[in-house]
């Protein structure tokens, strides 16, 4: 089988690696792509020579242009610069071994046997020839192509092997089957299982790199399926694993709420693309397992879950060292918040309690709504119809608040320099007394969000707390 890729950036190498007398193939995930017909003008390439790789990435560099700058990594005997819109990799082919408490290789030279055998997959194992003699023969040792037929995830070799040399790769599996939508074979779930404990000496960076790619697939919930049913989600994420299970007393039984977190997870994945979202989705009823408690006569109950929940994402957020900025302040807000427009749905739709609302989420309340919806998994349809409408009404509202009141960016009309100077007192907590019962008069709709109003409920307050105006 010839293919050769349609980039100019090949047409170079070849006729650099030519001029050098270098055998130079195009390897790994472009290839796969390639042949799938899914490749992105933003890809990655990767290119192994029999040779010295930085070498061979300064002469195509030069090729190109002299501006063009070559990062060279001298531990990983790599070398790589920027071509249009993608990363360009050179390495010499290589063969390596591993001590079993590291994921970090010894590295000598070797062939391209050697090179492939060293792949994850039999999928990311094809290599393309760029050489004159062979221009795109694909070198396909271990029936890649085949399996990218029959969308089929294994490893080149013993998959036991494979995974304890580098555990990152049971990731890695459970990931391509998530992006795929290929099945990891009976052998190769059975290797990952036995091998589960490994993914211990992998860095916490490198498995949350993996777990961002599972969110960010188009059906998520399939890839954490696989985690947990290799053992890998109680190693990596067990709050989300504790969710499993259904508890029954006196004929009353709860949700299982790990198949529930799953579906409103795949329900977001459906809307949108903000990873962030998807975490908080993730993560809405972290808590559950924590806060359940069973009631006599009444049944199963998660009082606090959401607040709890709140507080458990900075935890989780440090342990699988995500940022530990906005992002996560957004996916506490989301979290602590995801239960309030169910509330207001369940009863009348007061003016008071959307200002309230606005006010608290101000300007991600439309993805509050998003997730709230998405958390609609009742298999009653009549029940989801009704929740929808209901949602659909408190949107309504919300816009209606917003346009009259703007509480989405609310800034309080009285500023705590004008109370001081209003009333002729020194800064402390009085100033904040008022300050908070403005915002209070204004969310409950006794006054509009406006500064005449505000400072007129200002001096009567200040008069009722003994103060004196000026």
């Amino acid at each position: 089988m010839n293919i050769f890729p349609d980039d100019r950036i090949f047409e170079i190498v070849a006729r650099v690696a030519d001029r050098e007398q270098v055998d130079t193939y195009v390897i790994g995930g472009y290839v796969r792509d390639h042949i799938m017909g899914r490749n992105h003008p933003d890809k990655d390439i990767d290119i192994v020579v029999l040779g010295d790789g930085p070498s061979m990435a300064r002469a195509v560099a030069r090729e190109i242009s002299p501006d063009i700058k070559v990062a060279v990594f001298k531990t990983f005997g790599t070398a790589m610069f920027r071509y249009r819109n993608c990363e360009v990799e050179f390495v010499g082919a290589r063969k390596e071994s591993y001590s079993g408490d590291s994921r970090k290789p010894s590295v000598v030279p070797g062939t391209l046997e050697d090179d492939q055998n060293r792949r994850d997959f039999t999928i990311n194992a094809l290599a393309i020839s760029l050489n004159a003699r062979n221009p795109g023969e694909v070198l396909d040792p271990f029936r890649g192509i085949e399996d990218i037929r029959n969308g089929i995830i294994r490893t080149p070799l013993d998959p036991d092997t494979t995974f304890s040399d580098d555990p990152l790769r049971m990731m890695r599996a459970v990931r391509f089957s998530a992006q795929l939508g290929f099945k990891v074979t009976d052998e190769t779930m059975a290797s990952i299982t036995r091998n589960a404990e490994r993914i211990k000496i992998v860095s916490a960076e490198r498995i949350t790199t993996e777990l961002n790619k599972i969110m960010e697939t188009a059906v998520p919930s399939a890839g954490f399926l696989l985690l947990d049913k290799t053992g890998l989600l109680q190693l990596i994420l067990p709050e989300v694993a504790r969710l499993k299970g259904v508890e029954d007393k006196e004929g009353k039984g709860h949700k299982d709420n790990f198949h529930h977190t799953l579906k409103v997870l795949d329900n977001t994945a459906e809307k949108t693309d903000d990873l962030w979202l998807r975490w908080a989705a993730l993560l809405h009823d972290i808590a559950k397992p924590v806060t359940k408690k069973f009631i006599p006569g009444t049944g199963w109950t998660f009082h606090g879950h959401e607040f709890l929940g709140a507080r458990m994402v900075p935890q989780i957020f440090t342990r699988l060292k995500l940022p530990l900025n906005d992002r996560m302040k957004y996916v506490m807000k989301l979290v602590g918040l995801h239960l309030r427009p169910i509330s207001l749905v369940q009863e009348e739709v007061t003016d008071s309690a959307v200002r309230r609302l606005l006010f608290e989420a101000g300007d991600d309340i439309d993805d509050l709504m998003l997730l709230c919806e998405a958390d609609i998994t009742s298999g009653n349809r009549m029940k989801v119809q009704k929740h929808r409408n209901n949602f659909a009404l408190v949107r309504t509202k919300l816009k209606e608040i917003e346009e009259k009141d703007a509480i989405r960016i609310f800034q309080p009309p009285v500023h705590g320099e004008e109370i001081i100077a209003a009333f002729d007192i020194a800064p402390g907590p009085m100033v904040g007394v008022i300050k908070s019962a403005i915002k209070e008069a204004i969310l409950d709709g006794v006054i509009p969000n406006e500064h005449e109003a505000a400072r007129n409920f200002m001096i009567k307050k200040g008069l009722e707390l003994g103060l004196k105006p000026r």
